[in-house]
């Protein structure tokens, strides 16, 4: 039997941590050793600290775990970081420093020029940057991992199968963002029932310049980045779950409407434990892909594509859609963990 890594969240009150929770239990890689979370909770069973808010009840294993501050040292091989951007530079830096592998899904080392910021399925050469990070900051075994922000999740997808086939020139994206996104309690209801909001702080930003980290090329021990243009804007929508996004594309060489379906049919998966059959998939029916019908499509990991046609303005358009709280986040990170674990860098 394979061995189990026992594992600490940080930030395991919020949304993400509870999803952190939900995806780990009974996974055969990993067991939940240590829960770390704000003052206001620590001391506390978590069954006390954590207003439960997904689908189904609190999993039993974690009900009775002591929620601990959020500093080393934690009873545990690793962790994973849901902090807020916040307090999570300083928090992820002393747990890497005091050994941990820090898996995160917060913003704040994402664009670090020494930090993997990963889809596992895209860039795995990716975490070649471990060892340049250990040595620039001092590190021993720790280390800090990023995934991306959850809207580029949504996109960044079918963008590298076409930019792997074609090459991609520039890219103009709308992102129809939900409303789990903003973590709990999130947006006031009235601000968002009946109504979009086109403003996301701080999103924009991270859309446009993340994607072009991610499909860069490792070389010479860093990341030379795409070389495409991205152009966002970023819209809170009535939705619980589930990031949209509206996609025009210039290519580099010329590519039929076949030929681009079949880049994104036939992007492989991965051979992990939590990565779906299919990472992409592409859906002909015209009203799709929404929300509620296809973000929990392999198990919230599969990326769904549709609606791509011929543009009036660029090459190409289309839609696609992500799970945001679990490709877009918690599911990210674990799939990442698994990752370094299948290349013996955990």
């Amino acid at each position: 039997m394979s061995r189990k890594y026992r594992v600490g969240i940080l930030g395991a009150t919020g949304t993400v941590g509870q999803r952190f929770v939900q995806l780990l239990e009974n996974h055969p890689q990993f067991e939940i050793t240590a829960l770390a979370a704000s003052d206001r909770s620590t001391g506390k069973p978590y069954v006390e600290a954590c207003a439960w808010k997904l689908a189904g009840k609190m999993p039993d294993f974690v009900k009775n775990i002591t929620v601990q501050p959020i500093e080393p040292p934690l009873d545990c091989d690793l962790v994973f970081s849901s902090l807020p951007s916040s307090v999570a530079r300083e928090t992820e830096e002393a747990f890497a420093r005091a050994g941990y592998p820090v898996i995160s899904n917060s913003s704040s080392y994402r664009m670090d020029e020494d930090v993997p910021l990963l889809i596992a399925e895209i860039n795995h050469e990716h975490v070649g940057l471990i060892e340049k990070q250990k040595q620039k900051r001092g590190f021993g075994k720790g280390f800090i991992v990023t995934n991306p922000n959850c809207a580029v999740v949504s996109f960044a997808p079918p963008l590298a199968a076409l930019h792997r086939k074609f090459g991609v020139e520039e890219v103009i994206v709308t992102t129809l963002q939900a409303i789990s996104g903003a973590g709990y309690p999130g947006v006031p209801s009235l601000d968002i029932t009946d109504n979009v909001v086109p403003y996301i702080a701080g999103e924009e930003p991270k859309v446009e310049t993340e994607a072009q980290k991610i499909l860069g090329k490792f070389t010479d021990g860093g990341i030379e980045k795409a070389d495409f243009t991205v152009s966002a804007q970023c819209f809170r929508v009535h939705v619980i779950d589930g990031h949209t996004a509206s996609v025009r594309v210039n290519l580099n060489q010329t590519a039929t409407m076949e030929e681009v379906i079949e880049a994104i049919n036939t992007f492989p998966s991965l051979d992990l434990y939590s990565s779906p059959k299919r990472f992409m998939e592409y859906c002909d029916e015209p009203s799709r892909p929404q929300p509620r019908l296809d973000r929990d499509s392999g198990n919230g990991m599969t990326i769904t594509v549709g609606r791509l046609f011929p543009d009036n303005v660029f090459d190409y358009r289309f839609v696609s859609l992500s799970h945001n709280t679990v490709r877009g986040a918690a599911g990210s990170a674990v799939l990442n963990a698994e990752l370094l674990i299948s290349k013996g860098i955990i």
